[in-house]
């Protein structure tokens, strides 16, 4: 690294920045130079750094100590409780029903709540608003969200404890996709002198109310000069609000938080760690306001926003948070809470593990792909299927399920043709069973075996088999034990064993997760032990693993306690493996609560999966979840759209209420629907508009017209039973 070959490249090498607008598209090299670095390049080979400082610490939650920011009686920081936000869906002009639903929130347990201010006319209803609820007793502080218009934010400051102005199109005004060529970068910094001009009245008369402000960046709003200077790129999404937060300091004024949203959870994490590293760089402490934009609507939008929000507060960012989902607002209070809390034990408690040296890549996403099974000459059965490619789920299933296999089946997603099953795109790839139905029980058997002969195999541990052998089985064993084994001179397999898998508890010696090297193991169930920090102690696996050039395959294995409730489940899982998906660790998960349904812990990790931009087996949507800019019935569009393209794997749909982030947001998605005027619709391809206009009774009908025209349509799947699919095909 002496030598005078090397470079050091930042994201501030301005004259290279231009030819990386679009870093997406180009290699590592040049995604660092635009700014998701630091990176060293050799003339042979490309080093990364020590994993950058972005929280306290890597291998222990602690919460990040930032200034505490004033919002009416509410105060946020690492000194105050997390606070628990949502916003409201009513019309900002309807006075009444805004009131209604702002107290409802507040019932719930909101701790504060945002309303939209379009124009003028919202703005003069807020006063009211305000007004109406401390007649009644509800202090509740209150955000203006303001989109385009600096001269309505300056108007709602006289009423609003809080106004949020997003950098993407609070001075650049509508979104537009123009790639600017900044030939001269003097140009580009020229520019902030007119974002000075537009956004320092407001700043002035935040001072001198003590307003609070929140500095916003939207994933799918950033400016055509951020867009046309630094990418597509979470770097962009932090030097968009760097630009106004700089504003605010210069002019003394500090009580303000950021936020850095994205409907994708892997870029939301990468901005909000971007944005902590530089805040560290630089000496500064203001708080996160954490959420995932147009997360969705039930188990699906709690998933994505666990995955986002949990992953930052299990390394101890985030001083507010909301959960923004497809439903009325004071519904998002409850797993909102519930995050809080998780975040908030995680931190009081200290979860974490001893100190260890860690090279985990925060700024580019690139996944750990494990070494798939194959096949071998001596093999009775093909264990290729026993993982998929894209991210495997396994199902826990007991002795007492084989007794209706039929009903099995269904619940491990399989598709049944005169009774017998078939893998479908959604089935379990895998099963683990702590115990097998006795030689002597033959139906039991017999439903096991079905399921073996198309690609649904049996992890079981070896010592189960060897008081009752299971033909074809894979046989687990926990990685001391193996290790131990191992060294001793080699492991010896249950009679009717074909595979070796070993249980990871997070506890073991580097010697014997270095022992896995050459221990012939297809794969690895992570199962931390009870006690031991789950995101921690797999950090230090996988970081061991790497540095021991180990492919091997790892499957999370999260444990839940009898009775545990739905959204904890979701919400945990969540948080804590995808937490760590979102760094590439992981090639799949079983979720295991004994008093829960098999069909229920399946789809939850399927949808986990699918959150984590891995496997995708249903359509994804994206939706507009609270805004009183919405022009139709959100809820029932969606219901209406998703009845009629639910069957569609690897499809992404974006229903918008209102044009305000559409056309951003939907740059993740494949068609896009949109509110856009009154009664009429516009529908999307990606990012560009296809159709206007169109009435709001012939929309659906035109978005599928449009998903058959670009060759994405299929059928929906007859009711009864269909044909039979082959093992290899779903698993491909």
């Amino acid at each position: 690294m002496q030598s005078t070959q090397s470079t050091v490249l930042r994201g501030q090498a301005l004259s290279q920045r231009r030819s990386t607008a679009r870093a997406g598209r180009q290699g590592p090299i040049r995604a660092a130079v635009a700014g998701e670095g630091p990176m060293i390049i050799t003339q042979k080979k490309e080093l990364r750094l020590l994993t950058p400082k972005y929280c306290e610490s890597i291998n222990q939650t602690k919460r990040r100590p930032t200034r505490t920011v004033e919002i009416g009686p509410v105060k946020v920081g690492s000194e105050h409780p997390i606070a628990l936000q949502t916003m409201t869906t009513t019309d900002t002009r309807d006075v009444e029903k805004t009131v209604e639903q702002v107290k409802r929130c507040a019932d719930a347990g909101a701790d504060i709540v945002r309303i939209t201010v379009q124009g003028k006319k919202e703005a003069e209803a807020c006063m009211r608003i305000r007004e109406r609820l401390f007649q009644d007793r509800y202090d509740v502080p209150l955000v203006a969200d303001i989109h385009f218009q600096p001269g309505v934010a300056m108007m709602v400051a006289d009423a609003f404890e809080k106004i949020r102005i997003n950098p993407g199109n609070f001075a650049d005004g509508r979104k537009t996709f123009e790639v600017i060529n900044y030939d001269d970068p003097q140009q580009f910094g020229a520019e902030r002198d007119y974002i000075r001009e537009v956004f320092s009245p407001l700043v002035e008369k935040c001072k001198s109310l003590n307003r609070a402000m929140r500095i916003g960046t939207n994933h799918g709003s950033l400016s055509a000069r951020i867009l046309s200077y630094y990418g597509d790129t979470p770097r962009g999404m932090v030097e968009s609000a760097f630009e106004f937060a700089d504003i605010c300091r210069d002019m003394d004024y500090h009580n303000f938080v950021f936020s850095m949203k994205a409907s994708n959870p892997l870029v939301m994490v990468q901005a909000y760690r971007l944005l902590s590293e530089e805040m560290y760089t630089r000496g500064w402490d203001y708080p996160l306001h954490l959420g995932v934009t147009e997360a969705g609507e039930g188990e699906d939008g709690r998933m994505k926003s666990a995955i986002g929000i949990g992953a930052l507060l299990m390394d101890g960012l985030g001083d507010t948070i909301r959960v923004s989902l497809t439903e009325d607002p004071e519904y998002e209070i409850d797993p909102c809470g519930r995050l809080a809390n998780l975040g908030k034990k995680a931190a009081d408690e200290g979860w974490g593990i001893p100190a260890f040296e860690e090279r985990r890549d925060t700024h580019l996403f690139t996944r750990r792909v494990g070494r798939l099974p194959e096949k071998a000459e001596s093999d009775s059965v093909d264990y290729t299927p026993l993982l998929h490619r894209d991210g495997s789920v396994f199902s826990v299933v007991y002795p007492a399920d084989l007794e209706q296999p039929e009903q099995l089946y269904r619940k491990l997603g399989a598709k049944l043709v005169v009774g017998m099953p078939f893998k479908d795109i959604a089935t379990s790839d895998t099963l683990l069973m702590y115990q097998v139905p006795g030689s002597s029980n033959a139906a039991g058997r017999r439903a096991l075996r079905r399921l073996q002969e198309v690609g649904v195999h049996v992890m079981v541990p070896a010592e189960a088999l060897a008081a009752d052998p299971l033909p074809d089985a894979v046989a687990v064993m926990q990685l001391a034990v193996a290790a131990s084994a191992h060294r001793a001179g080699g492991i010896k397999l249950p009679e009717g064993a074909g595979r070796l898998a070993v249980f990871i508890d997070g506890t073991e010696t580097d010697e014997d997760i270095a022992a896995l090297k050459d221990m012939g193991a297809v794969l690895a169930l992570l199962k931390i032990a009870p006690g031991v920090s789950r995101v921690h102690a797999s950090r230090r696996v996988f970081e061991q693993l790497q540095q021991q050039q180990i492919d091997l395959p790892v499957i999370h294995h999260i444990t839940f306690a009898d009775g545990t409730c739905r959204d904890d489940i979701v919400l945990q899982s969540g948080s804590m493996v995808g937490g760590l998906m979102v760094d590439g660790y992981g090639d799949g998960l079983v979720i295991e609560c004994a008093t829960e349904e098999a069909d229920y812990l399946r789809t939850t990790a399927f949808g986990l999966l699918q959150g984590c931009r891995m496997r995708n087996t249903k359509t994804e949507y994206v939706s507009c979840p609270s805004c009183g800019r919405t022009l139709f019935d959100l809820q029932e569009v969606t219901d209406q759209i998703r009845q009629r393209t639910g069957h569609l794997p690897g499809v992404s749909i974006a229903v918008m209420g209102c044009i305000v982030n559409g056309p951003g947001e939907m740059a993740d998605a494949d068609f896009g629907y949109v509110g856009g005027a009154p009664g009429k619709i516009d529908l999307y391809v990606g990012k560009e508009v296809v159709r206007r206009g169109i009435d709001n009774d012939k929309a659906c009908d035109e978005l599928i017209d449009l998903i058959k025209e670009h060759g994405r349509w299929q059928d929906p799947p007859k009711e009864e039973e269909g044909e039979a699919v082959p093992a290899a095909a779903a698993s491909a």
